[in-house]
Order: structure tokens, then C-alpha cells, then sequence
């Protein structure tokens, strides 16, 4: 096996594997990662087996010179090694030394920073990399737990949930699928004032970024939005379809939307689509999504745990998932 810095003349070849593997999703997929390419200095990898001619795995990740740090990889929530499902553990424990190897000698790297991919996006059995982080003596630095409901066994919503969701119903609000640039414009415009009020931050992602990664991926990317019977946009959220997960990200609701369970009955409402999609699909067709993730509840690399938010998401019946982070020094 050989280690290959990545370069674009790969990318074919890169987002080939990514559909292929038995753990990568669409965030890998060049296209995704290098819509904001110019805020980190690529240092991604590539493992080819001489044998098979083939790259068998991939390592998405950036270099921080002043840290003498490789992330893998600071633009996206998770990262790690994208694997073809025949990868054994032997061959992932070589991809492990093959990078301590190259970023040592190519960039004179001290540390690697490893976020490893959920189990829950895995197609197939992917946990190989974890134990190889154990057997380099990688230190678990950061723990963030996130909800997420099984979708083919989900628990019930609590009692709130549901008269709130009954409550959004009593006002006659509606659950679309947004397609056009105004409901878009009134959707970031309303999460940027929610997270302003109560963050004090800004969304990572701008509405030209919002708008050109939807025109990318629209089969993995969509904007749900509750509307009241006049058009009125009360609430919305992102869903990235990555494999057996859907994704919630930027989930969101105006003042008015919160006093009448706009965001409830969003959620109610993609839940039971997607738990009748799941259990309702034949063994032959395209696997459909397992569970909804809803992201994490944490900050402070999990030191703080933002309990109303968690206790919002358990409520819609999700449990815990564990996203970490580990740091190994080579």
C-alpha cells in the first residue's frame, strides 16, 4: 500500500471512493468540502493498493502550520478515514502508519487531530480506525453528545410535543418543502436572528454558500419550512441525506413560530415521513434512511451540555450519540 497527497486531477477518483465506501457520505465529496477550500491549507490523503490498482481509502484533512497540527478535518462536523468496505483492520493499521509517516516527514507535523465518523453513517461495520487510534495511544480530547432517533424503532414523543404539535394544527400551519430563493432568503434571515438573540454568533454557512451547496446536492440537501395560512415562513431546517442518516442542521423558528409549535409540528412531520420511507422500503431498493440525527447540544468540546436544548430533542423521542474527537502525537 502507498500513501498519495491528494490533488484535484484526483477528484473523480476521490468521490468514486466516497460512494463506494462503507462509511463516507456526501460531505466528503470534493465538491462539498471545497466550496470554502480557501479558509484551510488541504493536506487530504489518498491509500492505494498496488495490488488491486485501486484507492482503497481516503483521510480528509487540513494543516495548521502555527500548531504544527493535521485536522481531519476542521470544515466539516466529522472526519476520518473513508474505507471500501473490503478494508481490513490490517490495512487500516497501515493507512495509520502510513500518515504518522508522511505528515512527520512531509510537513513536520507533531500532532494529528482525528474525528472519527459516527457508527451511525456507516454502511457496514467501519469501527477499524478506532482501534488503531487506541494503538497509537491516541488521548480522547473532546465528547460531544448529539440526538438521534431509530427510526425503525422510534420512542414516543413526550406529551409536550404533542400539544404542541395539536396546538400548530389548531392554527392551521403547514409543512412544505422549500424550493425558492424567498422562502431560503426568509429562512436564514430568521435563523440568523435566532442565533444572534441567543448566541450571540452568526450561521458558518452564508445564504450564497446556503444556495450554491443546494444547487450541488439537491438530492442530499433540502430546506423544510412550517408556514402559517397566510405564507408566512415560522419555522425551518436543514436536512443533509448522508446515507443511513438524515441530518438536521440549522434547525430554527421565529418568535411567533415558538408560541404556536411551528418547529414541533416540523419535526413531527419529518419524523413520520421518514420513519414510513425507512420501514416501508423493500430489501432491493437503495437503503433509506435509519435514523435522524438532530446534532449536538454541546459546546466546549462537551464540557457544557446546553440541557433545554437536549431535553427539546429528547422530547421528539432521540437518544445519544456520541461525536469525539481524538489526538494522537506522531
Amino acid at each position: 500500500m502507498r500513501i498519495l497527497s491528494y490533488s484535484s486531477e484526483m477528484e473523480t477518483q476521490w468521490n468514486t471512493l466516497v460512494e463506494k465506501s462503507k462509511n463516507g457520505t456526501f460531505l466528503f465529496d470534493r465538491r462539498f468540502m471545497d466550496y470554502h477550500a480557501d479558509r484551510f491549507t488541504d493536506c487530504s490523503v489518498v491509500f492505494l493498493d498496488d495490488k488491486r490498482k485501486t484507492i482503497v481509502g481516503a483521510l480528509p484533512a487540513n494543516w495548521c502550520s502555527s500548531e504544527q497540527t493535521v485536522y481531519s478535518h476542521q470544515g466539516l462536523t466529522y472526519g476520518g478515514l473513508i474505507l471500501l468496505p473490503g478494508c481490513t483492520t490490517t490495512d487500516v493499521m497501515q493507512m495509520f502508519d502510513l500518515a504518522c509517516t508522511h505528515y512527520r516527514h512531509q510537513l513536520g507535523a507533531k500532532t494529528i487531530v482525528y474525528k472519527p465518523v459516527p457508527y451511525i453513517y456507516n454502511r457496514y461495520p467501519a469501527d477499524e480506525p478506532l482501534y488503531a487510534l487506541f494503538r497509537h495511544d491516541a488521548r480522547l480530547t473532546a465528547r460531544s453528545i448529539s440526538t438521534t432517533i431509530s427510526l425503525d424503532a422510534p420512542l414516543p414523543m413526550q406529551q409536550l410535543r404533542h400539544r404542541l404539535v395539536n396546538k400548530a394544527l389548531r392554527h392551521q400551519l403547514s409543512v412544505t418543502a422549500a424550493t425558492s430563493t424567498e422562502d431560503l432568503q426568509q429562512f436564514w434571515d430568521a435563523l440568523n436572528t435566532s442565533l444572534l438573540q441567543h448566541h450571540g454568533v452568526r450561521p458558518v454557512h452564508s445564504m450564497h454558500e446556503m444556495q450554491l451547496l443546494m444547487a450541488r446536492f439537491p438530492n442530499h440537501i433540502q430546506l423544510y419550512v412550517t408556514k402559517n395560512p397566510d405564507a408566512k415562513l415560522l419555522a425551518g431546517v436543514w436536512i443533509l441525506h448522508c446515507g443511513p442518516v438524515a441530518h438536521l442542521q440549522y434547525i430554527t423558528t421565529t418568535e411567533e413560530g415558538r408560541q404556536c409549535g411551528a418547529l414541533d409540528l416540523l419535526i413531527a412531520t419529518l419524523t413520520e415521513k421518514l420513519r414510513v420511507s425507512y420501514q416501508t422500503s423493500e430489501m432491493s431498493q437503495p437503503m433509506q434512511h435509519r435514523y435522524l440525527d438532530f446534532g449536538i447540544s454541546t459546546e466546549r468540546q462537551g464540557h457544557y451540555l446546553n440541557e433545554g436544548l437536549i431535553f427539546q430533542k429528547e422530547g421528539f423521542g432521540g437518544r445519544g450519540v456520541c461525536y469525539d474527537t481524538y489526538e494522537l502525537n506522531i
